[in-house]
């Protein structure tokens, strides 16, 4: 019989839905497995989109990990970067446990708590500068594995993310069938979803319109890092 599995998915006030959310699809169609919200009560909190989402966990009363997960955010994602409660509950748990991983700009907390330096990781591609301040080598792939971290790109790579995760827990079989059960196959509209491909004009857009968010976190993450 499989060892249960516990994955643990840290969410927050301004966190970004959909990457606690893909991730949280594929885990939650893993055989022996208990998939955990996790926050500092169970209070429900809002998502960047005034969506609401209820923790299943506390910090206080989590189990021990294989896997967790830091999914990226608004301002929100900012205030996890300083935050000593969330940035310590991450660096106890992973003493002990299989995988650390995040999904877009979840790879910022991680570094924040010490946790990326030293490894190749992905993050969204507006904030690939930041990373690369915390002694990161800050890769453009949608997955990266360097040893017990996993780092995702940006918002939708969260699918992905969690197809990597699970063939390294439960073997590529069963990633392919979770794969082939959520028709995960996709074939964008456009030809705009990395900055590689989307022009200049358009990335430039993008960057103007996060500017207030990207700017925090690169001014967080100047300070964070002097004293790492």
């Amino acid at each position: 019989m499989m060892t249960q599995l516990q994955i643990g998915l840290l969410v927050y006030p301004d966190v970004t839905q959909l990457d606690v959310t893909a991730p949280l699809q594929v885990f939650s169609m893993l055989p022996n497995t208990t998939v955990h919200l996790l926050w500092k009560t169970l209070e429900p909190i809002k998502d960047m989109g005034g969506f609401l989402i209820s923790p299943t966990t506390t910090f206080d009363i989590c189990p021990q990990l294989d896997v967790i997960c830091v999914p990226g955010g608004g301002m929100g994602q900012v205030d996890m970067m300083r935050d000593i409660q969330v940035l310590e509950f991450l660096q106890t748990h992973a003493q002990t446990i299989k995988y650390v991983t995040s999904v877009c700009t979840g790879s910022l907390i991680l570094a924040a708590a010490g946790l990326l330096q030293g490894y190749k990781a992905a993050c969204h591609w507006a904030f690939r500068e930041n990373l690369a301040l915390f002694d990161v080598e800050v890769s453009t792939e949608r997955v990266v594995i360097d040893r017990t971290r996993i780092t995702g790109g940006g918002v939708t790579a969260g699918i992905d993310f969690g197809l990597v995760v699970t063939a390294q827990l439960c073997g590529e079989n069963t990633a392919k069938f979770i794969q082939l059960l959520l028709e995960y196959n996709p074939a964008p509209p456009f030809n705009a979803g990395s900055p590689e491909v989307a022009g200049e004009e358009l990335v430039a857009m993008v960057q103007k319109s996060g500017s207030e968010l990207i700017a925090a976190s690169l001014e967080a993450s100047k300070q964070i890092a002097q004293h790492i």
